[in-house]
């Protein structure tokens, strides 16, 4: 991926069935447009250059069809596996956590939902009809990406905007 400028600026389509969005760095330039594929019993995702869709750029797909602890891999546009972000089960209950791991399959950074209450009250109005689909303009969670020394590298955060 070229023009990496930070920070990047995620804008996602509602009005559409799937899940879809694009990306862009600062300038405003598009550098991904992400489409994943709905009504698949396993989840994948494909990432294109830009809207138009005729360059992949790269692949995510889960191992499993249930993902309570899936490991979705991320492949670039030749196949070849390049990494992959896996679901620590049981630990994600509370707060959603994550191993990102390389393509030597050895864990290189760990994401983490800072609150188990935002994820709480997230997943408890996410569960009531038509309520559910405002959640994203309620709630706001923020992840902390740490490395082996357990020093945060990256922080993720969901913004409100309308």
């Amino acid at each position: 991926m070229n023009n990496l400028d930070y920070p990047i600026k995620f804008s996602f389509k509602v009005t559409t069935l799937s899940n879809d969005f694009t990306a862009r760095n600062a300038q405003g330039q598009t550098i991904a447009y992400v489409k994943q594929k709905m009504f698949k019993l396993k989840e994948a995702v494909n990432v294109y250059s830009d809207e138009s869709k005729t360059r992949v750029l790269f692949t995510i797909a889960a191992n499993k069809w249930l993902d309570w602890s899936a490991a979705y891999s991320m492949m670039d546009a030749n196949n070849k596996e390049i990494g992959k972000i896996a679901r620590k089960g049981w630990r994600s209950m509370w707060k959603a956590e994550y191993n990102i791991i390389d393509q030597n399959q050895q864990p290189q950074y760990n994401v983490k939902e800072q609150s188990a209450f935002t994820r709480f009250l997230d997943n408890l109005l996410g569960e009531i009809p038509i309520l559910g689909f405002f959640t994203g303009y309620l709630f706001n969670p923020t992840y902390d990406v740490t490395n082996s020394k357990g020093e945060v590298v990256v922080k993720l955060k969901k913004c409100l905007h309308f």
